[in-house]
């Protein structure tokens, strides 16, 4: 607390030196209450006392000297709270140690003021000083707490980073590094992982599991989850207004085709190959991951298996190019492709004799059959050009 307003202000400058001559007495008497009902500061007796000393006399150099101002950046309270934080405790017990310095330090107010024979005014004057000091010391110890795990959170989260980097890296020739990583950052290296790409969005993303890495800073943002189960299900909850793609669950150590797989799933959603859905699934498309794993390759199949019908009209292809892939699919007779094409049985017997002199033998052979099945899906989900 600065400024006019400073109760601190209000005590008048020449009981500075009787205060100080307190200081000693009272910091013992504090200890000794904190110490009775906090038995575990007794272990950092020295820490304690030298808080509660630094606290008085800085009280004693407010009043001596109220237009003086504190060093920000050297101050035994915000070290208190970043230590409190740093031995893995709560704000509660320091708070309550304030509390417990603050109806001490009262009382040797009460003891000071009728010695020294001040008027009810001046005492009351004194004691709202002391309580507003007490304030100003609990929100610097606060201060200090939230910095101290701001810092933490700081560190854990680079040190999570530069674990993602090493997972989704080909990392497998220095594994030690990444399980070294995994340590430095508090994740134990599970069994199973899955990654999930994602479009980069504005949206919240704030509800996702502890366990989870995230990246959000990527030009193309993504989520190494760990243990996947359901992952499709929370993620819609946990990412509103997200795409994503989930990869395939893999061992840690094929993270970056998992990754991979994701990518590749969101781009070809873009692309209108696949459908347009918040979150896709791998594991649904695995068949059209593996067609189009290599489009030259994918586009060179298709031309040639297909090469037969290059000479016909557009719709003559693509009537028969549709009949073929049914009826290589449904491998059953014309009743059953005409429903599927909802054409008459006829129509389907016509259209395969035409196939049959296209392709001649190659619809009989079941290795033939098979490229043809597998160039005409390749043929379907290139369209898009």
């Amino acid at each position: 607390m600065t400024g006019l307003d400073d109760p601190r202000r209000s005590v008048p400058r020449e009981l500075a030196p009787l205060l100080r001559m307190e200081v000693a007495p009272v910091s013992v008497s504090i200890f000794e209450a904190i110490e009775k009902s906090i038995p575990e500061y007794s272990t950092f007796r020295d820490n304690v006392v030298d808080g509660i000393r630094q606290a008085l006399v800085k009280f004693v150099d407010r009043i001596a000297a109220p237009d003086s101002e504190p060093d920000p950046h050297d101050d035994i309270h915000r070290k208190l709270g970043a230590w409190e934080f740093k031995s893995g405790r709560s704000l509660d017990s320091l708070q309550a140690a304030y509390r417990i310095g603050a109806r001490v330090a009262w009382r040797h107010v009460c003891g000071f003021a009728e010695r020294r024979e001040l008027s009810l005014r001046l005492m009351s004057v004194l004691g709202e000083a002391m309580f507003a000091h007490v304030d100003e010391l609990v929100s610097l110890s606060v201060e200090g707490y939230a910095a101290a795990q701001a810092s933490a959170a700081g560190t854990l989260e680079r040190k999570r980073r530069k674990l993602m980097e090493l997972l989704v890296a080909d990392s497998a020739g220095n594994w030690q590094a990444v399980l070294d990583a995994a340590r430095a950052a508090a994740w134990p290296m599970p069994d199973r992982l899955v990654a999930v790409a994602l479009e980069p969005s504005a949206a919240p993303a704030d509800d996702l599991p502890a366990d989870v890495l995230v990246n959000f800073e990527d030009t193309t943002p993504y989520l190494l989850v760990p243990n996947p189960a359901a992952v499709t299900r929370w993620l819609r909850g946990a990412l509103p207004g997200w795409r994503a793609a989930v990869g395939l669950p893999v061992i840690p150590q094929d993270a970056p085709r998992s990754l991979a797989c994701a990518r590749r799933v969101l781009a070809l959603s873009r692309e209108d190959v696949l459908p347009d859905r918040p979150v896709l699934d791998c594991a649904d498309h695995i068949v059209e991951l593996t067609v189009l794993a290599d489009e030259f390759l994918a586009r060179q199949l298709a031309e040639r298996a297909l090469a037969p019908l290059a000479p016909l009209t557009d719709l003559q292809r693509t009537k028969l190019a549709e009949t073929l892939l049914v009826w290589l699919s449904a491998r059953g007779g014309a009743p059953e492709v005409a429903a599927r094409l909802k054409v008459h049985p006829q129509t389907v017997r016509y259209r395969v004799n035409q196939l049959d002199e296209l392709f001649g033998d190659r619809m009989h052979d079941a290795e033939e059959r098979f490229n043809l099945e597998l160039a005409l899906r390749a043929h379907y989900l290139l369209l898009r050009d």
